[in-house]
């Protein structure tokens, strides 16, 4: 199985951005990366993970992440604004709707197991991806 650890980082919320995801195959390690300059956080966050999605052909994967946003915008918030017609409980329209659009269709296209892993801590690739995706900005 594939492992990912995806990473976003922004200086100023909005400001510039960068994201990072470390792909992990056959012991093997690939790292990709890029960067935005108006963004966010969450939007780092999102494209990371979404840049790893289409870059990775197989569809059983592992993605570990340190953003809640994340993990549990796509396993559990996603499937009642689909519902509602992409709106949140307070009828608000989801913020970054059209890289969730994106995360959701490619989300259904593969096997992923989620995993949220604590930002900042002795997790060796969560801190690889956090390098990376900082030193984007």
């Amino acid at each position: 199985m594939i492992e990912i650890y995806t990473d976003g980082a922004c200086s100023g919320n909005p400001g510039r951005g960068g994201w990072a995801a470390i792909i992990i195959y056959e012991k093997k390690i690939e790292k990709i990366a890029g960067s935005s300059n108006d963004t966010t956080n969450n939007r780092m966050e999102l494209i990371a993970v979404i840049s790893a999605l289409k870059y990775v052909k197989d569809k059983d994967l592992r993605i570990y992440t340190d953003s809640k946003y994340t993990k549990d915008g796509i396993e559990k918030w996603i499937s009642n604004w689909k519902k509602n017609g992409w709106k949140t409980t307070s009828k608000q329209n989801v913020k970054n709707i059209d890289l969730w659009k994106q995360l959701d269709q490619l989300n259904q296209d593969k096997n992923i197991n989620w995993r949220w892993v604590k930002g900042h801590s002795e997790n060796k690739y969560n801190n690889m991806a956090d390098k990376l995706a900082r030193s984007q900005i």
